[in-house]
C-alpha cells in the first residue's frame, strides 16, 4: 500500500485547522453583530414580551432570519435588522447565540 505524500498530510492537517478558525471566527463576527440584537433582546437573550434567541440550534435560527429577511414573518423591526444581514452575518449570529445561555 502507497503511503500518501508528507505534503498532501500538511495540506489535509492546514485545511482541518483552518476550518476550526473559520468557525470561532464566526462566532467571534457574531458577537460582534449582536449589540444590535441585545438592544432588545437583552444580553440574557430575552426581555420582557421579545422571545429568548440564545441557545437555538443554528439552522433554526438562520430559518427564522430569512423568514424575517423575505418578509415572510410579519415584524417590521426584525424584516428591516434581517433585511440589512447578509447570509454569512446570519450564520455569524447564529453561531453565537448557539453558545449563549
Amino acid at each position: 500500500m502507497k503511503r500518501p505524500p508528507a505534503r498532501a498530510m500538511l495540506f489535509v492537517l492546514a485545511a482541518g485547522a483552518a476550518l476550526e478558525n473559520a468557525a470561532a471566527g464566526d462566532r467571534e463576527l457574531g458577537e460582534y453583530l449582536s449589540t444590535e440584537c441585545v438592544t432588545c433582546h437583552r444580553a440574557s437573550g430575552a426581555a420582557q414580551g421579545i422571545p429568548k434567541i440564545t441557545g437555538w440550534p443554528e439552522d433554526q435560527f438562520i430559518a427564522v432570519m430569512n423568514a424575517y429577511k423575505d418578509k415572510q414573518r410579519d415584524n417590521p423591526v426584525m424584516q428591516t435588522i434581517a433585511g440589512r444581514l447578509e447570509a454569512g452575518d446570519i450564520a455569524a449570529l447564529a453561531a453565537y447565540f448557539r453558545t449563549q445561555k
